[in-house]
């Protein structure tokens, strides 16, 4: 069972869940416009499941696959499709100057 990184990461991208990743299977998603990069994924073929991730996550979008909101659910194939698109992040990288704002929104899925 993997991870699922779902929609409440759009736009607040906060990296620290990649930064505590033994295995380095979060990705960096870019979206339609390459240059701005507004999703974090989790790879669940590389994930190994270890649950460090979640307690970085500061707006506690990830979940145990098993656990993902109905709502959210659709995250469990974009997670699996768009992280084999983009490459891993290995380090911590400062958040978008404007993700406490985007934090505070709950529906962002059609900004990806």
């Amino acid at each position: 069972m993997a991870f699922v990184i779902t929609s409440l990461c759009v736009d607040c991208k906060d990296t620290a869940c990649a930064d505590v990743c033994p295995v380095e299977c979060i990705y960096e998603y870019k979206g339609s416009d390459p240059s701005v990069p507004n999703q974090l994924f989790i790879h669940p073929d590389e994930c190994i499941d270890c649950t460090l991730c979640v307690a970085e996550c500061p707006v506690e979008a990830i979940f145990a696959e098993d656990d993902v909101p109905d709502s959210q659910k659709e995250f469990t194939a974009l997670n699996a499709e768009l992280s084999k698109v983009w490459k891993p992040i290995i380090e911590k990288k400062d958040a978008p100057a404007d993700a406490d704002e985007w934090a505070k929104t709950k529906e962002k899925k059609h900004l990806l």
